[in-house]
């Protein structure tokens, strides 16, 4: 594809309230795109700053339309409606963006079973969903995308020894990934994933203890990336494992400093890597 741009694609994007979800929305409202933000805050958090009518707003100032839908994706009849909202309202769907995602670094004997179901709900079963709902509408349209916020696989030990019911988790997205790609090569719907190389500057944080913002990164660096990837040719990249940083390296991007918190200060390499 020679465009590299997402005017008048219909994307639907979870967890778009805020952080990395909310960037990959923004880089596509600067293009006139089209967006579904589907996320669960709809009203003000006592913590968290975003709604789906925040982003909203936000999306239709940069450029873009939106079309705010409060879901709980653990809930298939809230993922179906928001799909059949997203296809009356904007004519279909062209990407996915699995982007919603629960996290607790905890070991076995700390994590809660209510805590582990939130997890496999919301980050394997979510994604699975999501997908599967999607999938009719993907199928036939010009460069069908579905990305999904997930790491590498790896076995190595070091990824679950503290926090193995979270790695199961993100590897599960991963692992989903990888085999809808597969099956729905032939069709010309691409599934790949998308990881950041350091940590992000999210909410999320505050699953990290101890981490210092200013050796983070913004999440715009991923929604670069996440623009890239959702610009190629879908037919011809599918399955992968992307880092956000190895995909703009590969545009011709060599000084990432603008995406530093603070550019003089040592990076945080994310988790699942090094």
């Amino acid at each position: 594809m020679k465009e590299r741009s997402l005017k008048s694609r219909t994307l639907f994007i979870t967890g778009a309230s805020r952080g990395i979800g909310l960037a990959i929305a923004l880089r596509a409202a600067r293009d006139g795109a089209n967006v579904a933000v589907v996320a669960k805050t709809a009203a003000p958090h006592p913590r968290l700053a975003g709604t789906i009518y925040t982003t909203a707003e936000q999306i239709e100032q940069a450029g873009g339309k939106a079309l705010p839908i409060a879901v709980d994706i653990r809930s298939d009849e809230q993922v179906a409606h928001a799909v059949e909202e997203c296809v009356r309202t904007f004519g279909g769907i062209d990407i996915l963006v699995n982007n919603a995602s629960a996290i607790q670094l905890t070991r076995a004997d700390v994590t809660d079973l209510k805590r582990f179901d939130l997890m496999l709900q919301i980050n394997a079963r979510g994604t699975f969903l999501c997908s599967k709902l999607c999938l009719p509408h993907l199928i036939g349209r010009e460069n069908p995308h579905v990305l999904t916020l997930a790491p590498p696989i790896s076995l190595d030990p070091r990824w679950f020894a503290q926090h193995t019911a979270y790695t199961l988790s993100k590897f599960a997205m991963g692992m989903l990934s990888f085999g809808l790609a597969a099956e729905w090569k032939d069709a010309g719907v691409a599934f790949n994933c998308l990881w950041p190389k350091t940590v992000i500057r999210t909410a999320a944080l505050n699953q990290l203890p101890g981490v210092d913002e200013k050796r983070c990164r913004t999440p715009e660096i991923v929604a670069d990336a996440a623009h890239v990837i959702l610009t190629r040719e879908a037919r011809s990249f599918t399955g992968q494992f992307c880092i956000d940083e190895d995909v703009l390296r590969e545009t011709g991007v060599t000084d990432f400093s603008g995406y530093a918190v603070d550019p003089q200060q040592e990076l945080l390499t994310d988790l699942f890597l090094g």
